[in-house]
């Protein structure tokens, strides 16, 4: 039996609001709507929802800082749904940890399309999680990777932690080292309207891993191609 999400709205438009949440709750989600950034702000403390939909045009606050609340909670999805449709507001949102974009003005189906694809990834990898008895972690470089808590240890005892999308396209380069991967391989089910994603997240997990993220050594860009994981991996059980 499909299991219910919940999904906080918020949009300082009402009629935008409700028109979301109805589509959402036709489609078998439970969704609450929020009018301005405090109300939400004050429900993410209380619960945190399967699903944030936030406009960033909020009349007390940019919607940004909400997605900045969520940058820790790996388990809450996040879709950015706004009027502002320049490259720095999309850049900027994935760059905090939104797993996608949507700009208005929109189609309510679309958005539950693109609602339901976050919250499928989502459960993805939490399964996967899941099912490894006891899961497997990855070494490489200097580096290894847990992903039962999605976070990354080095032997110098620097600790990070990734998003589920950032973990998820690691987990693609490092199931396939030293070979190139395209983005299109690395999009696979991402129903997202911008294609920078990839590149975004990228640049999130490179900051993380190498010393110095304008010369990486670790993922290298294959330009006109994809990237690569540019060292072997090794998979273990602890």
């Amino acid at each position: 039996m499909k299991t219910q999400k919940m999904i906080y709205v918020v949009d300082d438009e009402t009629d935008i609001c409700k028109l979301v949440c109805m589509e959402l709750e036709r489609y078998g989600h439970t969704a609450r709507p929020y009018h301005n950034g405090t109300q939400a702000y004050y429900a993410l403390k209380q619960h945190k929802p399967d699903l944030l939909i936030v406009d960033l045009g909020l009349p007390d606050m940019d919607g940004l800082n909400l997605v900045r609340q969520l940058s820790g909670y790996c388990e809450t999805g996040v879709i950015i749904l706004s009027g502002r449709n320049t490259m720095a507001d999309r850049v900027l949102g994935l760059e905090l940890g939104a797993d996608d974009y949507i700009s208005k003005p929109f189609d309510p189906r679309e958005l539950v399309a693109r609602a339901n694809s976050v919250l499928r990834r989502l459960e993805k990898m939490a399964t996967w999680q899941l099912s490894e008895r006891p899961p497997q972690q990855a070494r490489f470089g200097n580096w290894n990777f847990n992903p039962a808590t999605l976070t990354l240890s080095n032997e110098d005892g620097t600790l990070e932690n990734l998003s589920t999308a950032e973990a998820e396209l690691l987990l693609s380069l490092l199931k396939s080292p030293k070979q190139i991967l395209s983005r299109e391989q690395l999009l696979k089910e991402r129903d997202t309207g911008f294609d920078r994603c990839i590149d975004v997240r990228m640049s999130r997990i490179r900051k993380k891993l190498e010393a110095d993220p304008t010369s990486p050594r670790l993922i290298k860009t294959v330009y006109g191609a994809g990237y690569m994981l540019a060292t072997d991996v090794k998979w273990y059980t602890p």
